[in-house]
């Protein structure tokens, strides 16, 4: 893991957001991604400078996740390791919004 990766993993496992559990290292349509939180299905990648020069792959990368139902979240590197509350920020509001509303009449027992 690179150093942005290792960071936002101590913040991301064990479901220290909200309970989510997030795994890394997913192997998703032929692609690994960084993190990847299987409910609600949510990838989030960490990109370096080399990634600025790979637009393209990185397009055709999140076509293929979203067309196996994922959303896809990047960062930089540098947003990971200077503003993490903000990248942590995003995040829960990307799996707020993703997970389903809960019943509106609860089941019986």
């Amino acid at each position: 893991m690179t150093d942005a990766e290792g960071t936002l993993w101590r913040r991301l496992r064990s479901g220290q957001l909200g309970g989510t559990k997030f795994r890394r290292q997913v192997p998703i349509g032929g692609f690994i991604a960084d993190f990847c939180a299987r409910n609600p299905k949510l990838v989030i990648e960490i990109d370096g400078g080399q990634h600025a020069e790979a637009a393209l792959q990185d397009a055709a990368r999140t076509r293929v996740l979203a067309a196996h139902g994922y959303t896809v979240l990047r960062f930089w590197n540098d947003d990971v390791l200077t503003n993490i509350d903000g990248v942590l920020t995003t995040i829960a509001q990307e799996v707020t919004a993703r997970k389903p509303a809960p019943s509106p009449t609860p089941l019986p027992r």
